[in-house]
């Protein structure tokens, strides 16, 4: 086996912020009939933390982080970001979802550019998008088209535009969850860069343990619909993080066997 050095984190200044989630319900009317999705969930991340969210399929995780970037409301329960309600969508709280959703008409600049452009300063903020673009290694493709870009390529664009807005909380839907297996890989290295680099407070949700442990400071295991919350699982390894890790595959025979799926380790 060879042996794999393990480094210390190195020390970002942290720019997000808390979130505070207390005793949210949410359910769906569907035809008629109440279909509950979340069941008193109780969840506090800390500024700059980095939270996965894992559980079966359906269960109401996307449904959590759309509560959470204020699209829509729980039907009981409370959100706050640094401590004031949740009411609605904020530019301080960005969303990339698992598919990059460019606009295939717009180069890569123009699709990064949207957020400021929306907001009205994208005259004195250009260089903004610049900076967004150089971060994610897409400079040498600001005037490509979607179409010229690989799923990697595209989903980099899909954070850039995120970025640009400078979150303070970024949200996370399976965004590697269409790409192949090493494209996934070097992502997942990138993302994890992206967060030590500009501090933001970050929530994703995967169906993937492995991908959870390799990201996460914390894992958040959730039942089937309506969700609670199963486990709570810090992961107590600096970064870079290794796959060979005897720690981390105990930590994902752990949360399998949460889930149901012991019998396939």
């Amino acid at each position: 086996m060879v042996a794999h050095a393990i480094l210390e984190p190195i020390a970002y200044p942290a720019v997000g912020v808390s979130l505070d989630i207390d005793n949210v319900s949410h359910a769906f009317d569907i035809d008629g009939a109440v279909l509950p999705v979340l069941d008193d969930v109780s969840l506090t991340v800390e500024p700059g933390e980095f939270v996965a969210l894992l559980g079966p399929s359906g269960c109401g995780k996307s449904t959590l982080l759309r509560l959470v970037a204020g699209l829509e409301q729980p039907r009981s329960g409370s959100l706050r970001e640094g401590g004031k309600d949740i009411e609605g969508p904020h530019p301080s709280r960005v969303v990339v979802f698992q598919d990059p959703t460019l606009f295939p008409w717009r180069t890569v600049w123009n699709n990064v550019a949207l957020g400021l452009e929306a907001q009205g300063i994208l005259k004195q903020q250009r260089p903004r998008v610049d900076a967004a673009l150089e971060l994610v290694g897409l400079s040498s493709f600001r005037n490509a088209y979607p179409h010229q870009l690989s799923g990697g390529m595209a989903q980099r664009a899909a954070l850039a535009r995120a970025l640009v807005n400078d979150p303070q909380v970024l949200i996370l839907d399976e965004p590697l969850g269409k790409l192949d297996s090493l494209t996934r890989i070097t992502m997942q290295a990138e993302l994890v860069s992206l967060w030590q680099r500009k501090g933001f407070t970050t929530l994703l949700v995967t169906h993937d343990a492995e991908e959870a442990l390799f990201l996460a400071n914390r894992v958040i295991v959730l039942s089937e619909r309506p969700a609670r919350i199963k486990a709570d699982i810090r992961v107590e390894r600096p970064y870079p993080r290794h796959r060979g890790d005897l720690y981390l595959a105990d930590l994902r025979r752990q949360i399998l066997s949460l889930l149901g799926l012991e019998a396939t380790w």
